[in-house]
């Protein structure tokens, strides 16, 4: 009877461990139970599929695109007001209907519904995408499903549902004016299920269109649980600048259980012979001009050296 006893004990504790819940690696605990990115195909298959974000870039390996030209964005700069959220594994802004996206070869014109962060702590990067291995402080995600559709759910049964839009950030010396509304908001939300009007637009939040033309893309998932591949991605090179005080207000957040809202990244997914392709931007033009413009020059110096011999 002891022995059952004490198995009974056992089977409990055990299973006090168990979660179908999802969480990050460093949300992880006995007291909180959840799934870590390891094991989120145990809370959707999906998660475990050949599609899968995010992705380490290697830049050596992109292929250029001729057809990836500017993004047409509209309504980008439009005020609206909406929710800033904090739900215990991100902070996350429902994005009202009026700013859509298209060029940039997307077949169809998409409508922005919700963006939200992923970032380290104070003592590490954490962007979800790297780039050649390095990865950020932190990364921007807009996203993005089709304008015929109503919901997100709805986007999740087609194949290219979903455009979403990443931003790398980056740490700077000087603070980045335009974020001060949404720093000041954070101050808000620093507890788990806490929200915070927030009036802002979406070119607030990044960078001019002119430092968006340099650029990857690739078929990819949603980087949380259902993990549905049915995204086409945008990584963009340039990233946005956000001072040490600035990126610091992130990690004051708080997740469910009261400790720091930290490392809220999905740890980088196989590539699985996926293409990575790069944008033939006005930049990389300039710089092959000038690249050949100083072979020309080189040559020309040669030849002159030459003639007086």
């Amino acid at each position: 009877m002891t022995g059952l006893l004490l198995i009974s004990l056992l089977a409990l504790v055990f299973k006090s461990c168990i979660c179908e819940d999802w969480c990050y690696q460093s949300q992880m605990s006995c007291e909180q139970p959840c799934k870590g990115p390891a094991a989120w195909n145990e809370v959707n298959a999906v998660c475990g599929g050949n599609k899968q974000s995010p992705i380490n870039i290697v830049t050596k390996k992109t292929k250029m695109d001729a057809s990836l030209t500017a993004f047409k964005f509209t309504g980008y700069s439009e005020l609206f007001t909406s929710n800033l959220k904090n739900n215990g594994q991100t902070v996350f802004l429902d994005i009202p209907l009026g700013a859509t996206l298209s060029g940039g070869n997307l077949s169809n014109t998409y409508k922005a519904v919700q963006l939200d962060f992923h970032w380290g702590s104070s003592s590490s990067p954490g962007s979800e995408h790297t780039l050649d291995g390095d990865q950020y402080p932190m990364e921007l995600h807009i996203l993005h499903i089709k304008d015929k559709y109503i919901t997100v759910d709805e986007a999740l049964s087609d194949p290219t549902g979903q455009a979403i839009l990443g931003f790398f950030f980056e740490e700077s010396a000087t603070e980045n004016k335009e974020y001060r509304a949404f720093i000041a908001a954070l101050t808000n939300v620093q507890d788990a299920e806490s929200q915070t009007d927030l009036d802002i637009s979406l070119n607030k939040l990044i960078l001019s269109e002119t430092k968006l033309r340099d650029y990857y893309r690739y078929e990819g998932s949603q980087t949380i649980p259902g993990c549905s591949e049915t995204a086409i991605w945008t990584m963009f090179k340039e990233p946005i600048p956000l001072s040490t005080t600035q990126l610091a207000a992130f990690f004051n957040l708080k997740s469910k259980d009261g400790k720091p809202l930290v490392n809220t990244f999905r740890p980088v997914q196989p590539r699985k012979g996926r293409v990575v392709y790069r944008s033939h931007s006005g930049a990389a033009e300039s710089a092959v001009v000038f690249s050949f413009t100083l072979v020309l020059l080189s040559v020309s110096t040669t030849l002159s050296c030459n003639q007086l011999y």
